[in-house]
């Protein structure tokens, strides 16, 4: 989940622990001013939208990342022992959860309906799926969707401008990667979700963008799929920002050992 807040981190600690023992990983971003709270189930996320609509406006919100509202994207992805079917109706039950009860109108998207398409044409061109017709006056409005595991990245260059961050990243983009450039308070970076990691995961967008600049330090968003990880020598995991304990997996069999010590 995708929540409008990375500054003030007291505020997304304690949104995050109302996941309770489903709470796999944190990351926040203060430039982006957003925290990506990866989870694992289909309570949690009711849990923590409900805490953040709670305490976050989005009138009071100001980061480098596109937005439209305090709980901002909310991807359900099959794990083992699930299938997409599963995260479609996770999807489904979940928009109208909060369509329901907080009157926050929800955009689905998936098969057919990417992410970009729903930030450039809701509200216009695209009306919720969900909720009502207009933003929620404090919550904005959700991007819910049902997906497959992407990696999401970020590379920070080193002596490059926002002007050269744009450029890469319109060069990196194919149906394997989505790339922004930004301007960030250590530079410029290339912002990525990594959409068939196992095709193109972080070792080839780092390459590829180190052919074009110099790269300062990468930077992964959330977890990455261990299969992903594997892919890549373990002499590069360092530079790339990786390691066995931000796997999926790994955090996942950390959660089932506290549980069964509970």
């Amino acid at each position: 989940m995708n929540i409008s807040e990375g500054r003030a981190l007291e505020v997304v600690a304690a949104i995050a622990m109302l996941a309770g023992p489903d709470l796999l990983d944190v990351h926040s971003d203060p430039d982006h001013n957003r925290s990506v709270i990866t989870t694992v189930g289909t309570t949690a996320p009711r849990d923590i939208a409900r805490g953040a609509i709670t305490a976050l406006d989005i009138n009071d919100h100001a980061g480098v990342h596109p937005r439209l509202g305090v709980v901002d994207v909310v991807p359900f992805v099959p794990l083992d022992g699930s299938n997409f079917s599963d995260a479609v109706a996770a999807r489904d039950e979940f928009a109208e959860f909060v369509a329901t009860e907080f009157g926050v109108p929800c955009f689905l998207y998936g098969t057919g309906r990417s992410l970009p398409q729903l930030r450039k044409d809701a509200f216009t061109r695209l009306q919720p799926d969900l909720g009502p017709p207009t933003p929620h006056p404090t919550a904005g409005a959700i991007c819910v969707g049902a997906r497959e595991i992407l990696v999401a990245y970020n590379v920070i260059l080193a002596d490059s401008g926002i002007k050269t961050a744009r450029e890469i990243a319109g060069k990196l983009r194919s149906q394997h990667v989505r790339a922004l450039g930004m301007e960030i308070s250590a530079g410029a970076q290339v912002s990525m979700n990594l959409i068939a990691p196992t095709q193109v995961g972080p070792a080839e967008v780092f390459d590829m963008i180190s052919a074009m600049a110099q790269i300062d330090q990468c930077e992964l968003v959330g977890l990455i799929p261990a299969n992903v990880l594997q892919q890549i020598p373990k002499n590069r995991w360092n530079v790339l920002d990786l390691t066995a304990e931000k796997t999926i997996e790994w955090q996942l069999a950390a959660r089932n050992r506290r549980l069964t010590d509970n």
